[in-house]
């Protein structure tokens, strides 16, 4: 859901930019129409980067899926709580996370284990590092399918 808000808003603030690029560039003067050319660019960025990350996201999904019909679902070892708010306890979090980075580190080529490492990241609030290992296992699922 806040995904797609996200999505709805970028689309309004863009069309919004497109409208007033236009404009610019309408006007025929020099500087004008350089500030709506620029401005189309602005939009083309953020279009190619909420698109890469909206792509992330359904591969995320779909691995967990593919998780999922494997038995690999629920991923959280037996030991842990989540709290209300689904998070894990900071402790919880903190060897959940060394238990996944060593399973990576074992068999760092298992899109599976790059999956975990992921959801960890997210556990301990490292999203920038999250989307890195969860970019590993989009990739090394992929490869896994292209063989077989």
């Amino acid at each position: 859901m806040g995904a797609a808000l996200t999505v709805a808003v970028m689309l309004l603030v863009s069309g919004a930019m497109v409208t007033t690029a236009v404009s610019l560039l309408a006007t025929g003067d020099l500087v004008q129409s350089g500030v709506g050319v620029g401005v189309l660019l602005l939009v083309v960025v953020g279009c190619v980067l909420v698109a890469g990350e909206v792509k992330l996201g359904a591969d995320s999904a779909r691995l967990a899926r593919r998780l999922d019909a494997e038995g690999g679902l629920p991923y959280d070892p037996p030991d842990v709580t989540r709290l209300p708010s689904g998070r894990l306890d900071k402790d919880d979090a903190d060897r959940v996370f060394a238990q996944r980075r060593a399973q990576v580190e074992a068999d760092p080529d298992d899109w599976r284990a790059w999956w975990r490492l992921a959801a960890a990241y997210g556990d301990a609030r490292d999203n920038r590092r999250g989307r890195r290992a969860m970019r590993r296992a989009v990739g090394l699922e992929r490869a896994e399918r292209g063989r077989g």
